[in-house]
């Protein structure tokens, strides 16, 4: 039990980085006050460019896969891997160092789910890459890709390539990227969201 205490703290600290939001401070902004007021790759880019958002991508990646290596080589099992791959999701959404407020979570979950079974995501990226070559819509792909991400993990479980565990971690996982993805959702079905591209608005009374 103490290994999984110091497992889930620490994944939950490092989760809690806000990469986008120091990078944003390098440039002189708070990326929370532009855009969807995230601190994720997505506002960044609209907010601060494609470089800064490039390197927030890698950092909070990086998360994910810290986070699971710690939960491998401190507990030594798949579901020390999941207990950090939650720890560090739900830092990234929930940072203690924002006031228990975050990101979506899409890149930290993709940095678990590559240290997990790095066959895992493909799917889920070839279809978040034609969604956005279709559409514009960062959102859209971020969540099909997600659900496609999610069944490829299941065909891995079904065929015992990976553990349940694996799956459980990305079917709530990606579950909760559709939840914080719910205002995209509202805007994707009014058609107000933006597209790839546009600018991040400076958020009134904030």
């Amino acid at each position: 039990m103490i290994e999984y205490a110091a497992v889930i703290i620490g994944s939950y600290l490092i989760g809690s980085i806000p990469w986008g939001l120091i990078a944003g401070k390098l440039k002189g902004v708070d990326v929370r006050q532009y855009g969807s007021g995230s601190i994720g790759t997505t506002n960044v880019l609209r907010t601060i460019g494609t470089r800064w958002a490039a390197v927030v991508l890698i950092l909070d990646v990086l998360k994910g896969v810290a986070a699971v290596f710690i939960g491998h080589y401190v507990v030594g099992s798949p579901a020390g891997e999941m207990a950090a791959g939650f720890a560090a999701v739900a830092g990234h959404d929930w940072s203690v160092f924002l006031r228990f407020k975050g990101g979506r979570g899409v890149a930290t979950t993709l940095g678990c789910v590559l240290v997990m079974e790095p066959l895992g995501p493909v799917a889920g990226i070839v279809v978040f890459i034609i969604l956005i070559a279709l559409t514009r819509y960062v959102s859209l792909g971020s969540i099909c890709g997600s659900l496609a991400a999610v069944a490829a993990m299941g065909a891995f479980w079904a065929v015992d390539r990976a553990p349940w565990q694996y799956f459980l971690f990305i079917a709530v996982a990606v579950a909760l990227i559709i939840f914080q993805h719910r205002d995209n959702i509202s805007r994707l079905l009014s058609g107000t969201e933006n597209k790839l591209g546009q600018k991040g608005q400076k958020i009134q009374n904030r």
